[in-house]
């Protein structure tokens, strides 16, 4: 019996000692950890620009056999822009507004001059869109996923999306939100970017505001023996502006995209559909305020003098202003400087404080 005891202890302890000397378990290493990819948040906003791409090639010519009378169509496609000091867009809006001056076979104005004209976000459901949507969605729905996608981003990066050959979004986040057309809406934003102004530190919100009016358009007539042919013109005032958390401007942009389609007696458009058409303030000297101006300034002068002078104000302190008769200013610290009439721009500005977001 004590010769079994013994032999099993022995046995256990040889097989303690192999299991002793056999290898190590193996370590678990862990396993390297790649970097996660910094996502780039805009740090503020640094500047303020507004873009606008204008074009009159859906004008149309009399056709009396096809029973298609003469009409002038601008299009002007507007973006307004945040950037912070990298350029990464903060915040835009994009709007379009489509503005049609129709004329009869006299060549008449038919349109109503003073009819209230609305851009393609204003008209919101009755753009009707959506009915020949292959995705469902209204022109303002579209165009706000295209902004959404927009921040966050460079005007390289956005320049880089990916694009059918209708020129609609090939990009996996877009194609199943936005299906139209969408290079002159990069475009105005390039422009954007391009005119961009510093701001003060302090911009929350942006905003866009536009008054449209179709008032000085002229059909034919003959005066004083003198053929006056027929003139479609739109002018749309624009108003871009950057507000802090109390209200006070920290940044405005405000211009007018004047455009004239002439047509000649027989209904033709004599004016050139594929021009480049400039803003007043793209125009500068060209414009030729100053000629007549009785202070000796152009109209981008003058209307930079008065955006200096909102700065730091609120809406209301701004819409104190004095005026005169005219509509010019009666402001002591703008007398000298700003000349023309503001209404009209104090009505793009008002629309686009109360649109900020």
């Amino acid at each position: 019996m004590n010769k079994l005891f013994w032999l099993a202890l022995l046995f256990t302890l040889v097989l303690l000692v192999v299991a002793g000397c056999g290898p190590a378990p193996a370590e678990e290493i862990p396993e390297e950890e790649s970097p996660e990819e910094e996502v780039a948040e805009p740090d503020g906003v640094s500047k303020l620009g507004l873009g606008v791409v204008t074009s009159i090639a859906r004008s149309l010519d009399f056709n009396e056999e096809a029973d298609i009378l003469a009409m002038a169509q601008v299009d002007n496609i507007i973006a307004v822009a945040s950037f912070d000091q990298q350029g990464r867009i903060v915040g835009v809006i994009i709007d379009t507004a489509q503005t049609r001056v129709a004329f009869d076979e006299e060549m008449q104005v038919s349109s109503d001059l003073d009819a209230e004209i609305r851009t393609k976000v204003e008209l919101g459901a009755d753009y009707g869109m959506v009915r020949a949507s292959e995705i469902g969605k209204e022109w303002d729905e579209q165009i706000a996923a295209l902004e959404e996608w927009m921040i966050g981003k460079t005007v390289e990066q956005v320049k880089d999306l990916a694009l059918t050959e209708d020129g609609a979004p090939d990009d996996p986040d877009l194609v199943t939100s936005v299906t139209i057309t969408v290079t002159d809406y990069i475009a105005a934003l390039e422009k954007a970017a391009s005119n961009a102004v510093d701001v003060q530190p302090g911009g929350a919100s942006l905003g866009l505001g536009h008054n449209i009016s179709i008032g000085k358009s002229v059909g034919y007539r003959v005066s004083n023996d003198t053929e006056i042919l027929p003139i479609a013109q739109v002018d749309v005032v624009i108003a871009a502006g950057l507000f802090d958390d109390t209200g006070q401007i920290a940044g405005v942009i405000i211009d007018t995209a004047q455009t004239r389609v002439n047509f000649d007696v027989e209904g033709q458009v004599t004016s050139d559909r594929t021009a480049v058409y400039l803003t007043k303030k793209e125009l500068g000297a060209d414009y030729g305020m100053v000629r007549a101006s009785e202070i000796g300034k152009e109209w981008d002068e003058q209307i930079a003098a008065l955006e200096e002078w909102m700065i730091g104000k609120t809406f209301d302190q701004i819409e104190a202003m004095g005026l005169q008769e005219s509509g010019a200013p009666d402001e002591p610290d703008l007398v000298s400087s700003v000349t023309i009439t503001v209404t009209d721009y104090l009505v793009a500005l008002e629309e686009a404080y109360n649109r900020a977001r």
